[in-house]
């Protein structure tokens, strides 16, 4: 699967920041890590202390995958309003959910401060709008039972919008909690970090076998060497969907733009992450070196390929979508990109085991929040690796 298209920002940005070697031999480990992302960069780093031998497995290279396309925004908010996933899961677990994602967003800001050197790391507030009339009925009640559990958020009327955001729309919650990292450089200190303890990285090294043994479990690599280890954490995103037993998401494409370099001038209130109800939605935020990101009006589904033209065609009607929001900033797209993103069925990630696949975890976080399920999922995997009691595990189970 190809887990994004064109030219990622981050990616392009950074460029290479690290090499790591192939697998050239048979090896045996306490656990074993595939995948080679954020996901998979944060699970071993909550492990690696922990006087368990660790090694990761990545097919392609380290953070080139979908965390190369990832936006790199951080919100509590999941695809699914709290007061929507209230109605799927129960209001005590929505909330919840939505109480971890956000502790996970200032997890992140201080895992940023303990690695060395420490790089950039922004709390930035969110504004979601209504993108009717018609929508701001149900995003009043989205504020009024986010107020009521004591998340900081404060609603707008059209005229403060306007004032203080300089666009116009019906109402708005905003939020004091958010946050912005690149998420590609943030896996590359993670292993940086994983490795000064010991432990090893792999890359161009895809597992194309698992056999389950008495002892622990069998991989065998694409060039023909074997890993033994005692446990198994699958972290490589989306394909990590074919190891599930049953189906549990469906995968989409979304679209993303990085315009040129802007003048200070053109950006707005705190430099937010706004965003909007309608679906598919678009969001736009500032992104480094004074350049605006802009992504979103996503399709419904995900081709092995997606041809040059349709990126095209979506940047532009992103570009229109912005310009028409904010005409006064003049918009240049600089670098624009696809990627791949799955869908559970209400919006929360998939953490654990399943009895088909023992001495097995799950690291799966879906759609737009997958930074901060990543975090969630690190800190549950390590609790039961190493037999703590997580007592919000069952939250994110398959057995849901």
């Amino acid at each position: 699967m190809n887990l994004y298209e064109q030219h990622p920002y981050w990616l392009m940005k950074n460029g290479i920041l690290a090499s790591y070697p192939s697998l050239d031999q048979d090896t045996t480990v306490d656990i074993a890590v595939m995948g080679g992302g954020i996901s998979a960069a944060l699970t071993a780093w909550y492990l690696r202390g922990a006087g368990l031998k660790i090694a990761v497995f990545e097919r392609r290279h380290v953070a080139m995958g979908s965390t190369a396309a990832s936006t790199s925004f951080l919100q509590y908010e999941i695809d699914k309003p709290l007061i929507d996933l209230a109605d799927c899961v129960g209001e005590a677990n929505a909330v919840k959910s939505y109480q971890l994602c956000r502790e996970a967003i200032y997890t992140i800001r201080d895992i940023c401060r303990h690695l060395k050197p420490a790089f950039d790391f922004h709390m930035v507030p969110s504004l979601q709008y209504a993108s009717f009339k018609t929508h701001v009925k149900k995003l009043w009640q989205e504020y009024t039972l986010r107020k009521k559990y004591g998340f900081d958020v404060e609603w707008l009327e059209e005229k403060k919008i306007d004032k203080i955001f300089g666009f116009s729309a019906p109402g708005a919650i905003y939020s004091g909690d958010g946050g912005e990292v690149d998420a590609y450089k943030l896996t590359h200190a993670l292993f940086a970090d994983i490795q000064k303890h010991g432990h090893h990285i792999y890359n161009n090294t895809g597992i194309e076998d698992i056999t389950y043994t008495k002892s622990g479990i069998s991989l065998k690599t694409g060039n023909g060497f074997k890993v033994k280890a005692r446990q198994l954490i699958l972290a490589c995103g989306y394909e990590s969907l074919r190891y599930v037993p049953k189906k549990i998401a469906t995968i989409n494409s979304t679209y993303a733009l990085v315009s040129e370099p802007l003048p200070d001038k053109f950006f707005w209130y705190k430099n937010s992450l706004i965003w909007e109800t309608a679906t598919p939605y678009m969001y736009f935020r500032v992104a480094s070196d004074n350049r605006i990101l802009i992504g979103g009006r996503d399709d419904p589904y995900h081709r092995p390929h997606i041809y040059p033209s349709v990126i095209e065609r979506k940047t532009a009607r992103l570009v229109r979508s912005f310009s028409k929001k904010m005409p006064h900033i003049p918009i240049k797209a600089d670098f624009s990109w696809a990627g791949a993103f799955a869908d559970s069925k209400d919006g929360l990630p998939y953490i654990g085991s399943v009895p088909e696949r023992p001495n097995t975890y799950f690291a799966l976080g879906f759609g737009g929040n997958g930074i901060t399920f990543s975090v969630i999922a690190a800190e549950i995997i390590r609790d039961t690796i190493l037999g703590k009691r997580n007592p919000d595990k069952k939250l994110f189970d398959f057995n849901r």
